[in-house]
């Protein structure tokens, strides 16, 4: 029986090697992204294994509209909430509130309206939700208060929608990678590529096609068994010590 995966943020990093993953191994792909052109691009690519969808995560109606697909497209199997950004690594009171409400409105608001209106179908084909969270939510750094608030949120509500779907035979697991070297710099610094090269300048990060991977195994687990969480970081990367403010 073909499987169906619906991948929010299909257009770069993660979401697009989900897409050509699971797409290789026979899964109808539904991908959602803001970038119609790139979402164009992928669809020459993977052909009718595609259904592209240009939505933006922060229009509630588009996003919800999402529960209403014809069969076999609505018949999702498995949810990857993937979509998501961060603001300018600034300190809070230099932080457009603009640009805090879009990181708002994307990676929490968006993701849980989404969840909410596909648990029905999830529940009845007793499916699977798989959130991107990120180790920002366990470890502070300066800068990162939304962006990270917004992954601690992610992971908390993943492990409470355990709780809600307990007997429903739906699996929900939070990934919370560390570094790894997608487009995700150059958006956060506003295109600024040079950042992003020095960020991963000298090291191994992980790549797109090592989340795919890690996707595609939770997604063929027995069904018995539930992955709560993942954190997962490269080999070069580790914990930074506490930051001291020495007075005199």
């Amino acid at each position: 029986m073909t499987k169906t995966i619906l991948i929010t943020g299909a257009t770069a990093g993660f979401g697009q090697a989900a897409a050509r993953r699971f797409a290789a191994d026979g899964w109808r792909v539904i991908g959602t992204g803001r970038r119609a052109e790139r979402l164009r691009e992928l669809q020459q690519e993977l052909g009718d294994a595609l259904l592209p969808l240009e939505i933006d995560m922060r229009d509630r109606e588009a996003v919800e509209s999402l529960s209403n697909l014809s069969p076999p497209w609505g018949d999702i199997d498995l949810l990857l909430n993937n979509a998501g950004l961060a603001p300018p690594m600034t300190p809070m009171p230099e932080t457009d509130w603009e640009r805090i409400e879009e990181v708002l409105d994307t990676n929490i608001a968006g993701l849980v309206a989404l969840t909410r209106v596909l648990l029905p179908k999830l529940v009845e084909r007793k499916g699977q939700i798989i959130n991107l969270s990120s180790v920002a939510a366990t470890y502070p750094y300066k800068g990162g208060a939304v962006y990270a608030g917004t992954k601690a949120f992610v992971r908390q509500f993943s492990l409470d929608l355990r709780c809600d779907l307990a007997g429903t035979g739906v699996r929900v697991t939070s990934i919370e990678p560390g570094m790894a070297e997608t487009e995700f710099t150059i958006v956060r610094t506003g295109g600024d590529k040079a950042a992003s090269d020095a960020l991963y300048a000298n090291m191994k990060p992980m790549t797109s096609e090592d989340l795919a991977d890690l996707f595609w195994w939770l997604a063929n687990l027995p069904p018995h068994l539930n992955i709560n969480t993942i954190e997962l970081m490269p080999v070069s990367q580790s914990w930074a010590g506490f930051t001291v403010n020495r007075e005199g």
